[in-house]
């Protein structure tokens, strides 16, 4: 897999593109190196996504901190 494609899973189909739901999660995976995406369903419907992004800080950037 090269750096800037994304794995099949997540490349967009035509019948992914018009549901709104899988766009915003999409959305929500894009450019996501570290971290986790979490989708909350209540009652089979998703009320709620919550993304979390972690940065890795390297040693260099630590001592000029």
């Amino acid at each position: 897999m090269t750096r800037n494609s994304q794995p099949a899973e997540f490349q967009e189909s035509a019948s992914d593109s018009e549901d709104p739901m899988l766009t915003q999660i999409r959305e929500s995976l894009r450019n996501l190196k570290f971290g986790h995406v979490q989708i909350i369903v209540q009652d089979g419907v998703v009320v709620q996504i919550d993304r979390l992004e972690r940065r890795r800080i390297s040693r260099n950037e630590r001592q000029s901190l």
